[in-house]
């Protein structure tokens, strides 16, 4: 299935990983994962990863970017992870790159590259670049192992979301055989601060429903300048305290930004991805999203959602 990917990666010097902006677990466990495994098995080249600040991710080791001209690009290889959009690249000097490749798990919606694997059968690109390195028997270091482990456990919800498969589990496996402790994964990830239980309790009292019961939380600009956090923090890490709620299948989160209201989508059972591209976003079937400029397509995205059924408010 990589072949053709691996084929540009012995041809050219210099390899630079790109992945989407404002980065969850697979993407820069996918970025880092694959720049370790390159690393690990072609010494002679440079690989560098860019794009924006990790954030939350920054704990991951090698999380820092790496810093890079212009004319680092020429005669090299791009490769983009877990990017179905070429509007969501982080850092689009990709362009200048001699030959671009992409790997990504996303519903298709755009061709981005020279060569691309794109499957939505994996539950992460992280999964995809472990399948990468297994096929091409390729070697693993602790580093490797334990970005693309940080990126399954993310996008695979603990393993529980559709996406989990058998493959996943044997992929994990096999990750597990480097040495690193997966406790120190699952602290970073899972450890909360007293201030930001609090927060999400502030966010619970504001969960709304529509008549067939589609959850909802809406900040205005102002109720998120007061709140003092990123935007990031209340659009995408608001979103799951709607999450497992009886007689609740989907749920969305409305944020109010200065380029417009965030709108990240989310469902245990329906395929809500044909609504996120209707409002001109995208991603997975049950987890997606998309930006638009007033309230008032705010409340029609709502009227869409609620159309998939579910259980009538008493």
């Amino acid at each position: 299935m990589f072949e053709a990917i691996l084929t540009l990666i012995k041809k050219y010097d210099t390899v630079i990983l790109h992945r989407h902006n404002k980065p969850d677990g697979d993407a820069m466990g996918s970025q880092i994962g694959m720049k370790h495994i390159l690393m690990e098995n072609f010494p002679e080249k440079k690989i560098y990863a860019v794009g924006d600040d990790p954030r939350f991710f920054g704990f991951m080791d090698d999380s820092k970017m790496d810093e890079i001209p212009d004319s680092a690009f020429n005669n090299a290889l791009s490769i983009i992870l877990d990017c179905g959009s070429s509007s969501l690249i982080s850092d689009t000097r990709y362009t200048l790159a001699a030959q671009t490749a992409r790997i990504d798990h996303h519903i298709f919606c755009e061709t981005i590259a020279d060569e691309e694997v794109v499957d939505t059968s994996f539950e992460s690109c992280c999964g995809m670049v472990a399948q990468f390195a297994k096929e091409s028997a390729l070697r693993l270091n602790p580093i490797a192992a334990k970005s693309l482990f940080t990126g399954i456990v993310t996008d695979s919800g603990r393993f529980r979301y559709d996406g989990t498969t058998a493959r996943t589990h044997s992929l994990v496996s096999w990750l597990l055989e480097q040495d690193f402790d997966t406790n120190q994964v699952f602290r970073n990830l899972y450890a909360d601060s007293y201030e930001s239980k609090k927060l999400k309790a502030q966010f619970i009292l504001k969960i709304q429903f529509t008549p067939k019961n589609v959850a909802y939380i809406y900040t205005t600009r102002e109720e998120f300048q007061a709140l003092g956090v990123d935007l990031f923090t209340v659009s995408r890490g608001m979103t799951n305290t709607m999450a497992d709620m009886k007689g609740v299948d989907i749920w969305a989160n409305f944020t109010e930004s200065e380029n417009g209201i965030l709108c990240e989508l989310r469902s245990s059972v329906y395929n809500i991805q044909p609504i996120a591209v209707k409002y001109g976003g995208g991603g997975h079937a049950k987890a997606c999203g998309a930006t638009v400029a007033d309230k008032a397509t705010v409340m029609a995205m709502l009227a869409d959602l609620d159309k998939f059924g579910g259980n009538e408010n008493e």
